[in-house]
């Protein structure tokens, strides 16, 4: 089994800030469409907070890449291409597999940090290099609606948003800087992808997560305290 450490949403380099915490639930602002899109800031209801992140740069008019989509029936999808998608074939991931999708948020007169904002368990994945199935494109699921890539790709499965921002979903230590992550036990150094650096395996539990990149692997086949606390993540996540 993986668990994949997934970034997505606003941050300085896509959108221009961090997405909002509003009234204590995290809003991950989908970051601006790019090859396809049939949904607006304003679609989402995220319209003042696009503004208000890219500091006047988007408006609720504005489209934008909704993905990871979570649908009513509490259900995910999520699309994948291009460097990001071969990692993720190439480290297995599939059926079973976990997504815990982060990003770059900040509460009014709070601190910028990462925080964990939803999950996906994958059910089915679908490639899209003969076509995206009919159902998806009427879901108007970006990378169905035209091919980002000759490896696009849709992982599918049960998932949920986070309804409150606690402090169990933060992976910023309590002092900043963003990037500097209080790691759980269970996370041994090398034993995430893309933060092979001893350095970045900090004392007292700390890791320095890289800058850059999507996807952060971790497998941790049938060890039962990433299981544990996997699903301690999932039930606050699901907390209302």
């Amino acid at each position: 089994m993986r668990i994949i450490f997934s970034r997505k949403g606003f941050d300085s380099g896509s959108g221009g800030g961090p997405s909002p915490i509003v009234d204590g639930r995290p809003v991950s602002l989908p970051i601006p469409a790019g090859a396809a899109s049939r949904t607006s800031y304003g679609d989402l209801g995220m319209g003042d907070h696009a503004h208000r992140a890219s500091r006047g740069r988007y408006h609720a008019e504005n489209m934008c890449h909704h993905d990871p989509m979570f649908l009513e029936e509490g259900a995910c999808l999520f699309g994948q291409v291009g460097a990001a998608q071969t990692h993720l074939a190439n480290r297995g991931v599939g059926v079973d597999d976990v997504f815990l999708f982060f990003g770059l948020f900040r509460e009014e007169g709070g601190d910028p940090h990462h925080r964990i904002f939803g999950y996906l368990k994958v059910e089915e994945v679908i490639p899209l290099a003969q076509g995206a199935p009919g159902w998806l494109v009427e879901k108007a699921h970006p990378h169905a609606l035209a091919m980002h890539g000759a490896n696009d790709t849709i992982y599918a499965g049960p998932g949920h948003l986070a309804c409150r921002a606690s402090h169990t979903l933060r992976l910023t230590v309590p002092e900043g800087p963003p990037s500097l992550w209080t790691r759980p036990d269970w996370l041994r150094p090398g034993g995430l992808s893309y933060h092979d650096r001893s350095d970045r395996w900090m004392r007292g539990g700390r890791l320095r997560s890289v800058s850059r990149g999507q996807e952060f692997v971790a497998d941790i086949g049938r060890r039962k305290a990433p299981r544990d606390w996997l699903g301690h993540i999932i039930d606050e996540i699901r907390a209302s």
